[in-house]
């Protein structure tokens, strides 16, 4: 009898992934490449089902999603995914790299608040929400998250702790994470982001950054109870530049599994990912033309 029973909760939960709607396109263009909604393995190649995804990913303790930060049908996919999992397997914890950890404690408090049943005006003031990070795009993933038994933590750095790398870079332990492909193919990525305007003497400091927010990614995912998944740009999520070198400089072993949500146009390789999920782009714009201005 409890062999038929959970054989049919099984049923009933795949039965309810497959029932949830896919968020509708909000970006404005498609390009060649792949279609948008597009789905695929990227070890074999094969295409995917939103719901094949979904059994996939839920079998792992640690999911990493990788985002375009300003693509609101990126975050409409991972709140879709969020609840799409949790037919699947109670969800253990999520992770924003959007938030630091001196947010945590009013974090926490301000869910205690919420589940109890007080109104909350202003909930991005309430959270000292950055404004940098776009609360328009943000918002609806984080007061799901606040509206459920599972914790959301804190992925990111704290200012003064960027501060203080920038001034003076501590050493990155591990064999993975600090070879010289990792190292070059991110500072290039910096020089790219930076629109080649950065003096050749801030990179050593930029790149001590990027690397110790991977690694405080990496240290957060390991404290934090499982299954647990970690939102975060696309370049802090690759397996061959980010977390995944981290967790494994840390002695982590269990089988992480990463998503890239790209847009179409945009090549994803096994080398850096599992899944990769395409979406719609948004127009394509000359960030570099006012650089600086």
């Amino acid at each position: 009898m409890r062999i038929l029973l959970l054989f049919m909760f099984t049923l009933l939960a795949a039965c309810q992934a497959s029932l949830l709607p896919l968020p509708a396109w909000q970006s404005a263009e498609a390009r060649a490449l792949a279609e948008p909604g597009q789905i695929f393995e990227l070890s074999s190649g094969q295409p995917l089902t939103a719901q094949q995804l979904i059994e996939r990913l839920a079998r792992a303790p640690r999911v990493l999603v990788g985002e375009r930060h300003d693509n609101p049908d990126h975050h409409a996919v991972q709140l879709w995914l969020l609840q799409a999992l949790a037919t699947q397997r109670a969800q253990g914890s999520l992770l924003l790299e959007m938030l630091t950890p001196a947010q945590q404690n009013p974090l926490d408090a301000l869910r205690v608040r919420l589940n109890s049943g007080q109104p909350v005006a202003d909930l991005p003031a309430a959270l000292a929400w950055d404004k940098g990070w776009d609360w328009a795009l943000y918002g609806p993933i984080v007061r799901h998250a606040l509206a459920q038994p599972y914790p959301l933590l804190a992925a990111n750095l704290d200012r003064a702790q960027v501060l203080q790398i920038y001034r003076q870079r501590p050493e990155l332990s591990g064999s993975h994470s600090t070879v010289p492909a990792v190292r070059n193919a991110l500072l290039e990525q910096i020089r790219l982001s930076h629109c080649g305007q950065l003096p050749e003497s801030q990179l050593p400091a930029m790149l001590a950054v990027q690397q110790q927010r991977d690694r405080r990614m990496a240290e957060a995912l390991l404290a934090a109870p499982q299954p647990s998944l970690l939102l975060a740009g696309a370049f802090h999520v690759r397996r061959d530049l980010g977390v995944p070198l981290h967790l494994r400089d840390l002695g982590d072993k269990a089988a992480s599994l990463v998503l890239i949500l790209a847009e179409a146009g945009t090549p994803v390789s096994a080398a850096q990912a599992d899944f990769v999920w395409y979406t719609k782009a948004l127009p394509e714009q000359d960030y570099c033309a006012n650089f600086g201005g």
